[in-house]
């Protein structure tokens, strides 16, 4: 049993993982979702705290400054990388999320491309390649949690 942190970029892929995690059977958690993230921008930290004292196994997916706060209650970091043309198609084409539609927005994306993600890497326990199968991945995943 282990938490896992799935970390990067808008587009990599953390919500398609998070989604096969979940249909194996996984406690998820995607932060993008239901309020775990405050207007400020960053993880609501309380709830984020309880979360994690309360579950010895989950998988939680996001990318928040203060992400970092809590690196020390996650058994792995897994940072989720793919090439700025992958993450172009995929943020302009999916239907579940509509960041990164705007060219601001997609402005953005490579910003932290370009400075946020190295930061991640240095911090990752492991990364994986957003481009492989999403099959493949989650069996990744799924290995750091036995």
């Amino acid at each position: 049993m282990a938490r896992v942190l799935i970390t990067g970029m808008s587009g990599v892929g953390k919500s398609t993982l998070l989604a096969e995690l979940h249909r194996r059977g996984h406690l998820t958690v995607d932060t993008d979702y239901d309020g775990w993230v405050l207007p400020s921008g960053v993880w609501d930290p309380a709830r984020i705290a309880t979360l994690l004292r309360q579950h010895a196994h989950v998988i939680v997916s996001g990318t928040v400054a203060n992400q970092i706060d809590f690196y020390d209650r996650f058994d792995h970091v897994v940072l989720l990388s793919a090439p700025w043309e992958t993450l172009l198609e995929r943020v302009t084409s999916r239907s579940n999320n509509p960041y990164g539609r705007t060219q601001a927005q997609r402005d953005e994306i490579r910003f932290y491309l370009t400075m946020v993600e190295p930061l991640l890497r240095r911090s990752a326990t492991l990364e994986l390649d957003g481009t492989s199968p999403i099959k493949g991945l989650a069996d990744r995943v799924e290995s750091l949690t036995v």
